[in-house]
């Protein structure tokens, strides 16, 4: 294995680990894991917040790739329901991966691309909102798809704005779901 998958897989490793306290990662503690010199993430990366971008990425890839998976586990539901089902899906892992979730979309924000996270789960979304509304044109499809997918963001680093103004407690999963499937019938029109 050369030395950038090694950093990369020692970093992830370290996400894993911290949890919320990603801050927490240094340099040195990567490069001593990896047994490389301090130098390397630089050359390769760039710097360490890159590196953590990068791990991050790949491991939010990993769980949007498993939403297409969701096909055997909603046979029988309504277009509605397996829409409602995905985003219970998302809303869930992004509050129990809180920091790398917070990472990703932000690093998104900050730096779109056409094939990061935020693009990849609007993917993933449109078919079933196509699905829910047949009736709609492709502009509102994609519209309403792209909306749906930053209201889900919203609520999620804005949580505390939310249960401040609303008294919704997102972290909470029958609040949370409920706020869900609001927003889906507000969007859709259903």
């Amino acid at each position: 294995m050369d030395s950038k998958e090694l950093l990369i897989q020692i970093t992830t490793a370290l996400i894993n680990e911290k949890g919320e306290r990603v801050d927490e990662i240094t340099v040195r503690e990567i490069c001593k894991r990896a047994n490389v010199g301090l130098g390397l993430v630089n050359y390769h990366f760039g710097n360490k917040d890159r590196l953590i971008e990068l791990c991050v990425e790949r491991m939010i890839n990993g769980i949007v790739d498993s939403f297409r998976s969701i096909q055997e586990k909603t046979c029988g539901l309504t277009p509605f329901e397996k829409l409602t089902y995905l985003g219970n899906m998302t809303l869930a892992f992004l509050f129990e991966h809180y920091a790398i979730s917070r990472i990703s979309i932000l690093s998104d924000m900050e730096k779109p691309k056409e094939d990061d996270n935020t693009h990849r789960t609007y993917q993933a979304y449109l078919p079933l909102v196509s699905a829910c509304r047949p009736d709609w044109d492709e502009r509102t499809l994609q519209r309403k798809t792209f909306c749906l997918i930053a209201a889900m963001q919203q609520l999620f680093l804005r949580h505390k704005v939310f249960l401040s103004i609303y008294g919704i407690d997102l972290t909470k999963v029958e609040e949370r779901e409920a706020a869900h499937e609001q927003i889906l019938h507000d969007l859709l029109e259903v």
